[in-house]
């Protein structure tokens, strides 16, 4: 008896990194809630976006239904690009959806001369630490009591500051 070709485990479809956009965060959404113990509201999205974050959605190229594979939020500085959110869907979690989309979020940094990425994320959080870890990043510096855990208590969970130096091309010579 022949046996039935296995699923396949690793997704192989072209991506694409688009602008989010007001359409998008009803999946956006979606994701959210069910990916964080304190997601982001709405509200933090639309207000990201309102002052000037760069918000992306990585999906498939070709995909009519335009599902949202991951996101990221990113906060432009004078020398650096911060991280302020990046989630992937849970059904596409272990692929390495979020290994590509922080290889995309890195190029956008080299190729606008921002040479170092920041980011905050709990202690807790082994598998998001082994991500940022197998994309290159080191911690930085902790921050007390960073996080909320639980609102009733008002306990909170400090936060590890990763970062990541970017290579940059070279400027050419300005006079």
């Amino acid at each position: 008896m022949q046996q039935a070709a296995p699923q396949p485990v690793i997704c192989l479809a072209e991506l694409v990194l688009e602008l989010m956009t007001e359409s998008d965060l009803d999946a956006v959404m979606a994701i959210e809630a069910f990916s964080h113990q304190h997601p982001w509201s709405r509200k933090n999205f639309n207000d990201s976006i309102e002052a000037g974050h760069w918000a992306y959605c990585l999906r498939e190229v070709d995909d009519p239904d335009k599902r949202i594979w991951a996101y990221c939020i990113l906060l432009p500085a004078v020398d650096d690009l911060h991280l302020l959110n990046i989630t992937v869907d849970t059904d596409l979690r272990k692929q390495g959806v979020g290994l590509r989309l922080m290889r995309a979020i890195q190029a956008i940094a080299s190729n606008l001369s921002i040479p170092r990425i920041l980011l905050e994320v709990r202690p807790s959080n082994r598998a998001a630490i082994a991500l940022y870890e197998k994309a290159g990043y080191e911690e930085l510096a902790r921050r007390k009591a960073y996080y909320p855990v639980e609102s009733s208590s008002g306990a909170r969970e400090d936060a590890i500051v990763m970062t990541k130096t970017i290579d940059c091309p070279a400027k050419p010579y300005e006079h």
